[in-house]
């Protein structure tokens, strides 16, 4: 599909659009460190807590999602670990998000593309929940972030410029909202616009922070972003 006329927006999910921090990443760390375990485990049991929240976090910094070093180095199954991962009684239950969300989607012009890391059926229930998923014209879940056949989440640049031709748009017109700034980093690089998102990041300071170059709008909250148009064009 060929993008419309204005800029095309790229928005993440977690700590984005919604408050993750609050008890929906701490869930996820949880169901990841006792996949992990019974992965990394021997016939004496589960591996160590320790050895495996190194891990998760080791394969976080390098490859941009645990998952890939999992598959990557342990043979696990795409499918069965983002099932394990994002298992919970009731998701919406966890969700918190400021309001507005709807209207601040509808101010701002041009097309949105939902890009998350976070598999689709809970990212699609989050969506739902909040009320935006008639707002977005396209959600490319974290498996749908394959180039060539292999996974690519963010922060992968092959897998921005593939969307980007899928969506036969230039670099020039995206502008991709994220809390990452690794994420933005790398957008940056290949020519789009970058607005980082910090409410929801929780590390002392990080509101307070000097703006890096490679980011255009650094804004608090999402719903500060028709204010600073005039930074995105």
């Amino acid at each position: 599909m060929r993008a419309g006329p204005g800029p095309l927006w790229l928005f993440d999910l977690d700590n984005t659009l919604h408050d993750a921090s609050h008890a929906i990443f701490p869930a996820i760390n949880a169901n990841m460190n006792a996949f992990i375990a019974q992965a990394l485990g021997d016939a004496g049991g589960p591996a160590d807590p320790e050895r495996v929240n190194a891990v998760r976090i080791d394969y976080w910094q390098r490859y941009g999602a645990t998952l890939l070093g999992m598959v990557k180095h342990h043979a696990v199954r795409q499918a069965e670990f983002l099932d394990a991962a994002h298992r919970f009684d009731d998701v919406r239950t966890m969700i918190r998000a400021e309001r507005g969300l709807a209207q601040l989607l509808r101010r701002l012009p041009g097309r949105k593309i939902l890009l998350t890391n976070a598999p689709y059926r809970y990212s699609r229930t989050v969506l739902r929940h909040l009320g935006l998923h008639r707002h977005f014209a396209a959600h490319v879940p974290i498996e749908s972030m394959r180039v060539h056949g292999k996974l690519r989440p963010k922060p992968s640049g092959l897998m921005l410029r593939q969307l980007m031709a899928r969506q036969r748009v230039v670099a020039s017109r995206c502008i991709l909202v994220e809390d990452t700034a690794a994420t933005l980093k790398v957008a940056r690089t290949l020519g789009m616009r970058t607005a980082w998102v910090t409410q929801y990041l929780g590390a002392p300071g990080v509101s307070r922070r000097a703006r890096p170059a490679y980011i255009d709008v650094k804004v608090r909250s999402v719903r500060q972003l028709p204010g600073q148009l005039h930074r995105l064009r």
